[in-house]
């Protein structure tokens, strides 16, 4: 799958919208409206600051269900994410958290959004919901059954969890794509907000053999020029919210800061190795 088809950047910048509490959730407010504004607010922040996409997510319905979330949360969402895409006309994607992969797809397919993000595709992880079994098999027939095209991009190694057992990298990122049939493939730190490290992505650049990888999660304007060097885009959350605070809202001064640092970077590698060709053809 070429990144350019889907987001028109070979290095798209997908920011993320985090949902506030839904129907059924712990903090659920009694009133979709509210959750509806932020949302609207944030998709108009994100596209205006140059984003390439966008992701949206129940981020605040926090405790997760480890796999199937309520009917009125997969109604919310498709709600919301309509609304949005009739806002902005960014490719959208899905995160149904903790790992209801299926009605992300349903959702997506349903209102036209073009990915999903799935955090345990294949294999097994310990984490605070329980423990989470890749469903690919499950997930890749129900895309078959509804003559969907949604692309779907995995976690390897997902953080705020821990794999039964001790694979190695390459061999998880080699199975999520050959196995799992992964459109994509995303590396994030131990916990939201903790990037990854430079040399575990280039490991899983090397073991992806032209799949994508993106970075997801702990990118800033700071560190993206370093991480970037071994990723082909990145999903970017709390460093673009005011303050840097998860639970505030994006700050569209933030966003164009960062996409600003990452484009510039890239432009940056890019004249370096024109120039590295040149000298190599003539000596």
């Amino acid at each position: 799958m070429e990144l350019q088809q889907l987001f028109k950047s070979p290095h798209p910048v997908i920011g993320v919208i985090h949902l506030l509490p839904l129907p059924t959730s712990s903090r659920w407010g009694g009133n979709l409206k509210p959750v509806i504004d932020r949302a609207e607010q944030e998709a108009a922040a994100l596209a205006a600051g140059g984003v390439d996409g966008l992701i949206i997510e129940n981020f605040f319905d926090a405790p997760f269900p480890k796999d199937r979330v309520d009917p009125a949360v997969v109604s919310a969402m498709s709600l919301v994410v309509q609304r949005v895409m009739n806002l902005v006309t960014l490719p959208i994607g899905l995160n149904v958290l903790r790992n209801d992969a299926c009605s992300a797809m349903a959702i997506a397919t349903c209102v036209g959004a073009q990915f999903i993000r799935v955090n345990v595709l294949t294999g097994v992880m310990a984490t605070d919901q329980g423990l989470i079994e890749g469903q690919a098999h499950r997930l890749l027939r129900y895309r078959r059954e509804l003559g969907s095209d949604v692309k779907i991009f995995a976690d390897v190694l997902v953080k705020h969890a821990r794999p039964l057992g001790t694979p190695n990298l390459t061999t998880a990122v080699r199975e999520t794509i050959e196995r799992g049939l992964a459109d994509g493939v995303i590396l994030s730190g131990w916990a939201t907000g903790s990037p990854p490290n430079l040399s575990d992505l280039e490991l899983a650049m090397a073991a992806a053999q032209g799949v994508p990888v993106l970075i997801g999660s702990g990118a800033d304007w700071e560190n993206i020029p370093e991480l970037i060097q071994a990723a082909n885009g990145v999903i970017i959350s709390s460093s673009l919210k005011r303050h840097g605070q998860i639970d505030q809202p994006v700050d569209p001064i933030r966003v164009s800061r960062f996409v600003e640092s990452m484009r510039r970077s890239l432009a940056t590698q890019e004249s370096s190795q024109a120039k590295s060709s040149v000298m190599l053809g003539t000596d």
